[in-house]
């Protein structure tokens, strides 16, 4: 009885110390599966922030409308306007950044000789966000040679105009990064010489 009490007693220890090992084999499969599922966790998270806030896109320059405040046209002999316009501009930032850019200036164009000249303070456009500005261009004809179609277009009552311009700035990001972006707009516009008011914008 004593040795079989004694061979039972052997036996449960030997069970009781598997069962210990396989409870600390579990374990450790458990805070390995803990720490694989963080890992994908954090290379999930940090994809998704590569791809969204550290990606850092070119801000938009466009304008947003346009109201005739003075206009003058003459044809034939020689053909010729005098338009002054003032403008909203603005700057589409889709950054998690603000981006802060330097003054320039907005030509406007006909059959691409610059006719006028209208000027952009430097500024910040705030991460996120869309900020607006206000500006004024007085245009000629002067420098527009006689044998252009600049007649046929007044005489049709219709002038189409263009402008240009560049951004050129930088976005920053947690104060920590900083990338040398640019904004560039490009838009035609088509004037009602009848009703003295653009009637369409369209930008690039």
């Amino acid at each position: 009885m004593a040795g079989k009490s004694y061979r039972q007693r052997k036996t449960e220890m030997e069970s009781a110390a598997e069962a210990s090992k396989e409870l600390k084999r579990k374990k450790r499969m458990k805070l390995l599966a803990y720490a694989l599922a963080f890992a994908v966790f954090q290379t999930i998270v940090i994809l998704v922030f590569s791809l969204t806030v550290m990606r850092i896109k070119n801000p938009k320059f466009r304008v947003r409308s346009i109201t005739v405040e003075d206009l003058k046209v003459a044809a034939p002999n020689p053909p010729s306007f005098n338009i002054k316009l003032n403008a909203q501009v603005a700057i589409k930032n889709s950054n998690f950044g603000h981006f802060k850019f330097g003054n320039t200036t907005v030509s406007f164009d006909y059959g691409g000789v610059r006719v006028g000249d209208a000027f952009v303070d430097k500024g910040r456009s705030k991460a996120r966000s869309t900020k607006k500005m206000d500006i004024t261009v007085e245009m000629n004809s002067n420098n527009i040679p006689n044998n252009s179609s600049l007649q046929s277009e007044i005489e049709s009552g219709f002038l189409t105009l263009t402008c240009n311009s560049k951004l050129s700035g930088k976005v920053q990001l947690m104060k920590l990064i900083k990338k040398k972006k640019s904004a560039e707009m490009r838009c035609t516009m088509l004037i009602n010489l009848e009703t003295k008011a653009v009637q369409d914008i369209k930008c690039q």
